[in-house]
């Protein structure tokens, strides 16, 4: 059962078929531009989406919003200290504001940025300086699908060697299935970068859910509590960018964070330029007081068990109906390969953001399209189109958000859309951006199925 009570509620606008395909209508046919209150469940994202706890809003109630070196800030450096492993940090509004910094001060033209998979900003933010993502996600592990190739890592950066300024892995690997990474392969990538004098950061949103699959899964650290191992994995590394809108279940926040001082004091002084003070970082002090508290109910186990269950749950349902999904499931959400499901929609026709309209138009569900939208770019290096492997739909289920007969719910619009594939029509981009054209892009239908 959910280890919490529901205090709070918040309606629903029940919507008739008609509504939404008129919503969408008006919104160019992207999920993003449709007003909240035309969704009926919200799968969009899991970042700052969650519920906050009773003692996280008693946290809010007692923020203080001095300028420089708040009580909150001490609050929160208490908490930093006991779970993370690093000498440094800075607090920001967001993971990406910790993205953008990073890269900032460590990216040049040519660089060339190795990880498992990046995700749309931490790649964007690669390109935007003219670098090159780089994805070396192994294929050999089928509880750890998250894990990078060290083979090819190491082979790789005998090759670019010059052109690497760090390497980065993505726990769990949201882009990849929202996959986790074993703790052997942490400490095999770590060992890889010490041999080429490489630092290693890590994407650490989901720290806390990746730590929980090692736990279940990887036999030397199942005695181990969650934060031990969480200790282990940061130990193994030289910095992170975090986002508190994920593990600390907060609606906004996050951290840069990292050992070494020079590059320390080059994030702080772009800090202060772009966010804040550097006590707090273009947050407010009830806003940090808040993230202080969720990093710990983060890291308990009986909401990981519990969080970890849901997802869980749906997968094995939609499983057993036969649709098409990365197994096993990861901790936040399920990936429907609507590649698969759509084989007679071509990539540049865009499955899976067609699939995507589909379960909106068919039940008010919306979710996220994980293919060539988003992740295909035009390298900097050879100029040619890079298209990601797999056509993905994500279902990201918000932390304390929904009950089971919401995810039931789910599960049924999902298999409706699925029973009549055949009859879905691919949709065209008619005007995007260059970068992230996932959030802002107008789409239409193409008339005709292939």
């Amino acid at each position: 059962m959910e280890p919490f009570k529901i205090k709070s509620v918040e309606h629903i606008r029940i919507t008739t078929r008609e509504e939404r395909i008129d919503a969408l209508k008006n919104g160019n046919y992207n999920l993003f531009n449709l007003p909240s209150d035309m969704v009926m469940i919200d799968l969009l994202t899991d970042s700052g989406t969650g519920a906050m706890s009773d003692e996280q809003w008693a946290a809010i109630m007692t923020g203080d919003e001095s300028y420089a070196n708040s009580r909150s800030f001490e609050n929160l450096s208490k908490v930093v200290n006991e779970i993370f492993n690093y000498n440094h940090f800075l607090p920001v509004h967001q993971g990406r504001a910790a993205e953008v910094i990073l890269s900032t001060i460590m990216i040049n033209k040519g660089s060339l940025i190795p990880s498992n998979n990046h995700f749309d900003t931490t790649a964007a933010n690669i390109l935007v300086r003219e670098g090159t993502p780089v994805d070396l996600v192994s294929k050999k592990d089928e509880l750890f699908k998250g894990n990078i190739d060290i083979e090819k890592l190491d082979a790789f950066f005998l090759k670019n060697h010059e052109r690497v300024p760090y390497c980065m892995v993505t726990i769990t690997n949201n882009a990849g299935g929202g996959q986790p990474v074993s703790l052997s392969n942490i400490e095999e990538i770590y060992k890889t970068c010490q041999k080429y004098h490489k630092k290693l950061f890590i994407d650490a949103c989901r720290f806390a859910e990746n730590a929980w699959f090692i736990k279940q899964r990887e036999d030397a650290y199942m005695d181990w509590s969650i934060k031990e191992i969480v200790k282990k994995i940061f130990s193994l590394s030289d910095g992170a960018t975090f986002s508190a809108k994920k593990d600390a279940i907060v609606n906004i926040g996050g951290l840069l964070l990292m050992n070494d001082k020079d590059l320390f004091e080059k994030a702080k002084n772009e800090l202060i330029l772009r966010e804040g003070f550097p006590t707090y970082g273009g947050l407010s002090g009830r806003d940090i007081n808040a993230m202080a508290v969720g990093l710990e109910e983060g890291c308990d186990e009986k909401y990981l068990e519990y969080r970890t269950g849901q997802v869980s749950f749906v997968h094995d349902k939609l499983v057993e109906a036969n649709i098409p999904i990365i197994s096993p499931p990861g901790g936040h959400a399920i990936y429907i390969n609507a590649g698969e499901i759509l084989p007679h929609i071509h990539p540049m026709q865009y499955p899976a953001q067609a699939f995507s309209l589909e379960c909106y138009i068919e039940g008010g569900i919306r979710s996220v399209e994980i293919g060539s939208v988003m992740l295909s770019f035009i390298s900097p290096d050879t100029n040619e189109v890079i298209f990601p492997e797999l056509e993905l739909v994500r279902f990201a289920i918000p932390r304390r958000t929904y009950t089971q007969s919401h995810l039931l719910y789910v599960i049924d619009t999902i298999i409706s859309v699925c029973k009549r594939a055949n009859t879905i029509k691919g949709v065209r981009i008619t005007e995007s951006p260059k970068l992230l054209r996932h959030f802002s892009a107008s789409f239409e239908w193409i008339t005709t199925i292939p």
